[in-house]
């Protein structure tokens, strides 16, 4: 239940959300002079330290994880055994965040669910389920594993076998001797039709065709995918997907999955049947689950009291990396667009505390 006649805490910055942006963020405000607690605080939804990561599939390890970034300050080798390839990355990466909060005494609350964020005059009132916040300024890092996103196709609901989605997934035996259905072209899509194809039959279909690197990913392929959604967001666009400029990797494990057959890839159906799929042509195939791995949006749903949004959905940002919201300098979006790669998310962090903190200083009261 929201909390919405309790007395505010005052605060400067509240952030929402600790997985690697908010932590990233969370380390800058700290370094840049705003006071834990009494200047900032972070809240975060679950019960544990990890963000998202708690919630990966246990066959999901440090050796098929497409990498884990270190957050600002402390490696991510240093707090847990990198060369122990098998260990599930559930485990070990909110170990990592765990031990990074008690090393830099990060004020993180939960859990605590945000129910709406509000604008009051120069404040921004924010209600949660333990508590009302009124601060100066927000950073939004909610990431986007709470909105799972499945296309709408005709007949989804005449279907009699089962569905899931990505964040659904657990173990490939559950679906031993069934015919699994993957959709999708990105790279979970791809990891899960790799594990899946080795203990049953499944059919593989996409949008558009996969684009393929087969060379190592480059500093220079990293900045043209981020340049490519920041664009987007400065004109107040949709965020794209970085897929189609950095490709999926090839890895030993994918060309054996070609090899067998797994990655022959159909086009997109246009209809879903009570027992599988229909194609534009009449072509129909007969299966026992549809697994859809068609990514996730940004979960943003407590923002919208504040009218960010554009008609076309979009929110325009500026800033040094974009994470400003142009009709509200008061807040940060990071992990939302450009910088939602964990890579991205260190800069983003660094650059929205201290434009944040720029902004405040400009605009505090005066005595």
């Amino acid at each position: 239940m929201m909390t919405t006649d309790a007395p505010a805490t005052p605060v400067d910055v509240v952030v929402i959300g600790a997985g690697q942006a908010g932590l990233s963020t969370a380390y800058f405000l700290q370094r840049f002079g705003v006071e834990p607690e009494s200047g900032f605080v972070v809240l975060d939804r679950s019960f544990g330290p990890g963000g998202a990561w708690q919630e990966r599939w246990p066959s999901l390890t440090l050796s098929t994880v497409n990498g884990v970034h270190d957050l600002p300050g402390w490696p991510f080798s240093e707090a847990v055994d990198t060369t122990a390839g098998q260990v599930p990355a559930a485990a070990a990466v909110p170990e990592y965040y765990r031990a990074y909060e008690a090393r830099f005494h990060l004020p993180v609350h939960r859990p605590v669910q945000v129910g709406v964020v509000c604008a009051r005059g120069e404040r921004l009132r924010v209600e949660t389920d333990r508590g009302v916040y009124s601060a100066r300024g927000l950073v939004n890092a909610t990431g986007t594993w709470e909105h799972p996103f499945v296309p709408w196709y005709p007949g989804a609901t005449r279907f009699r076998g089962r569905q899931l989605h990505t964040r659904d997934y657990r173990s490939a035996d559950e679906f031993t001797g069934r015919h699994v259905l993957v959709v999708g072209g990105g790279i979970s899509a791809v990891q899960l039709l790799d594990e899946i194809s080795r203990v049953t039959e499944t059919t593989w279909v996409t949008r558009r065709e996969p684009a393929w690197r087969d060379e190592d990913f480059t500093p220079e392929l990293g900045r043209a995918a981020v340049a490519l959604v920041e664009d987007r967001v400065r004109r107040g666009l949709p965020p794209g997907s970085v897929v189609s400029v950095t490709g999926l990797p090839v890895t030993p494990a994918i060309r054996a999955a070609r090899e067998r057959g797994a990655l022959d890839r159909l086009p997109m159906f246009d209809e879903i049947t009570e027992t599988g799929v229909r194609w534009p042509d009449g072509t129909t195939l007969d299966v026992d689950v549809i697994l859809w791995c068609t990514g996730f949006r940004s979960s943003l749903d407590h923002l919208a009291p504040l009218g960010l949004r554009n008609p076309g959905g979009g929110i325009t940002m500026t800033g040094k990396l974009a994470t400003q919201v142009s009709a509200d300098p008061r807040v940060h979006l990071v992990g939302y667009g450009p910088s939602a790669s964990t890579i991205g998310a260190n800069r983003a962090g660094r650059a929205a505390a201290r434009e944040l903190v720029d902004h405040l200083a400009a605009t505090a009261p005066g005595p």
